[in-house]
């Protein structure tokens, strides 16, 4: 292919007629500003990039203006009237307008030299140079993408020299015929217009797509440039004033602690709404006694709590870091719970010290936020979220404050009235009070920061005017309830029966730790004689309903007269088995007896009216109890039918 060359010499001096003033050619210029635009961004060298491609379109296309009277070219400002989906309008504007032909021809030479290699020992032209306007920092703009076709034909326009695609472009977007796109290459520099011509005839004549969405500089999308590259350079060029400001600040700082913003980022943007969210004046803050008279009995109603709430500086800290958490802040969130910014003023529930730290609960309506920093002003400042939506009275009874030496400390709601400590694995040890201070308990084993076996299970039992309920750590910021009874009828966990039955499977609490769950449930739903005649099983379905909605856990458990634990039978996550929507389930396990003798054993709820089992081991049963004998390590796979006719499968 042979290449084009612009030459580089002042503009010929057209043959005498019309003269085209100021006023005429601004007016042709921003009535048709977007068709120059289009042309400009097709004419430029696609190796610019897209980006600088779009803005340096704009800057030829706005030093088109003369500066003063010039002469009208001879050249047509555009041959017949517009296809169907032109950039601008009505084409009799442009028609024998010399004003627009004028600014066109402009459009199309600094175009042109824009594409033209720089010279050693020669000057750049302005054209070669990035534009000094217009200019967008920290903002990339570039034309949306368009389809198959469009990508296509800027690919075959990309391969093409500058003067090619300036014939192509004329001949397209500006409907000119082969005499008039010479006649304008020629005004504009080009030393040889009939190869130019050539070269655009290798390429498909597909001019409608000239006027799509991919090459129009005018209709942009925009994306961030790149933020790391920026910071560093920013740091790099402030790095001596940031150090004066940084070390005028620490000694300004009472002991050198934290600074306004504490462990926060830095402001990204003066956002009225944002800055309105980070003012410790707006906080809002419940009546302590709004519980009292509400109609919401959840966390919108707890009084602000704690020693510190008229502390300006911690709230702002805690709020800072909120919205802009920095590089040694330590974020944890439960699943499905968003750790961006407050969309407003947010409500404060406590801001206090608690074992050497300082401790700030919010609440913005979906979710709890905890903020925490050492008292000695040192570094190491955490930031906890926790999904709250839909909380009702039980699941707002209490909040994590800290933890620290393998326990953990509360915040009650306003309306609790006692507290104290339970060994759930013990039933019958009673339970041991505890301090309750301004809402805050006295230290107590936390679950969930035990390693090893599992010997015992420390929840906390809390008492208001509407009864009793257990709440345990999960190590997260809300504990989850606990429950037990047939699902849609389940019942606060705190009855001596219910304890009973929590008892053998309190460690499979483990099994959910850090999950997000909001409650969990323990339904005994059968009870099955052993085949040599020792006793009767229990069958438990323990299932852990989370604060997202899916990710629920089902455990199907076994536990055998005599057994302090109960054994996992089987399985199963996201699904409705055990639950509400579907108060029905089927499990069963390979079990030894005293004699050596292995059975399958497989219970269903209640209304189960058949069993059966297939594979490895075959065997049915009428009722929903199945007891046959089987060979160590044979698998099954277990099939029920329910009273009313459904089938339900076995858990896995």
């Amino acid at each position: 292919m042979q290449s084009q060359d612009v030459a580089q010499r002042p503009l010929p001096t057209p043959p005498a007629g019309p003269v085209v003033d100021v006023a005429q050619a601004e007016a042709a210029l921003v009535e048709h500003y977007p068709r120059l635009v289009r042309l400009a961004y097709l004419v430029l060298p696609p190796g610019l990039g897209r980006g600088r491609r779009v803005m340096t379109a704009h800057a030829l296309t706005q030093r088109a203006l003369p500066r003063g009277r010039m002469p009208a070219p001879v050249i047509p400002a555009q041959h017949a009237g517009p296809r169907s989906g032109a950039t601008d309008g009505p084409g009799e504007g442009r028609h024998g307008d010399p004003g627009y032909a004028l600014v066109r021809l402009q459009v199309v030479r600094t175009a042109l030299e824009a594409g033209l290699p720089l010279r050693r020992r020669a000057w750049p032209k302005r054209s070669q140079l990035p534009p000094l306007l217009p200019q967008v920092w920290g903002l990339r703009l570039f034309p949306r993408s368009g389809g198959a076709d469009e990508l296509a034909l800027d690919q075959r326009l990309s391969a093409l020299s500058g003067p090619g695609r300036a014939a192509y472009v004329l001949r397209g977007l500006e409907r000119l015929p082969d005499g008039d796109v010479r006649k304008v290459l020629t005004a504009a520099g080009v030393s040889d217009a009939d190869a130019a011509l050539r070269e655009a005839d290798q390429v498909p004549a597909r001019y409608a797509l000239l006027d799509s969405t991919e090459f129009d500089p005018c209709s942009l999308q925009a994306r961030p440039t790149d933020l790391m590259r920026r910071r560093q350079h920013l740091k790099a060029a402030l790095a001596g004033g940031a150090a004066l400001l940084v070390c005028g600040a620490l000694l300004a700082l009472p002991g050198g602690g934290w600074g306004p913003d504490g462990a926060a980022a830095p402001v990204y943007a003066q956002n009225p709404a944002a800055e309105a969210a980070l003012d410790p004046g707006r906080l809002t803050k419940a009546a302590p006694t709004a519980w009292r008279t509400s109609a919401r009995t959840d966390f919108s109603v707890w009084p602000a709590r704690g020693e510190l709430t008229g502390d300006r500086a911690l709230l702002r800290r805690a709020l800072a870091v909120w919205a802009r958490p920095g590089q040694t802040v330590k974020v944890s969130a439960t699943p499905g719970t968003q750790t961006g910014g407050p969309a407003g003023p947010p409500q404060l529930l406590y801001a206090g010290a608690v074992d050497n730290t300082r401790v700030v609960i919010l609440y913005d309506g979906l979710r709890i936020v905890r903020y925490a920093e050492p008292e000695d002003g040192t570094q190491g400042a955490a930031l906890d979220f926790a999904r709250v939506d839909g909380a009702a009275k039980a699941e707002a009874s209490a909040l994590v404050l800290g933890r620290a030496d393998g326990n953990v400390r509360y915040l009650t709601a306003p309306w609790v009235r006692k507290a104290a400590e339970r060994d759930l694995v013990e039933p019958g040890s009673g339970a041991m009070p505890l301090t309750l201070t301004r809402g805050v308990t006295s230290p107590l084993a936390s679950a969930a920061l035990r390693t090893g076996p599992c010997t015992s299970w420390n929840v906390l039992q809390l008492t208001d005017n509407t009864g009793t309920r257990l709440l345990t750590d999960l190590g997260e910021l809300v504990p989850a309830r606990l429950t037990a009874g047939r699902p849609g009828s389940a019942r606060d966990a705190s009855g001596a029966r219910a304890l009973r039955e929590w008892a053998p499977y309190a460690c499979s609490l483990g099994a959910v730790r850090g999950a997000g769950v909001r409650a969990v449930n323990a339904w005994e739903f059968a009870e099955q004689p052993l085949p040599d005649a020792t006793g009767s099983a229990a069958w438990m379905c323990t299932r852990a309903e989370t604060w997202r909605g899916d990710g629920a856990l089902v455990l199907a458990q076994f536990h055998t007269p005599g057994g302090k634990y109960g054994a996992v039978a089987a399985k199963a996550q996201d699904v409705p088995a055990c639950g509400a929507r579907d108060p029905h389930v089927l499990a069963g396990v390979l079990w030894k007896s005293g004699g050596g003798t292995w059975y399958l054993l497989a219970a269903g709820s209640r209304d189960t009216a058949s069993v059966r089992a297939t594979g490895g081991i075959t065997g049915a049963a009428q009722g929903h109890l199945l007891a046959v004998r089987a060979e160590r390590g044979a698998q099954a796979q277990l099939k029920g039918t329910l009273q009313d006719g459904r089938k339900v499968d076995g858990l896995h």
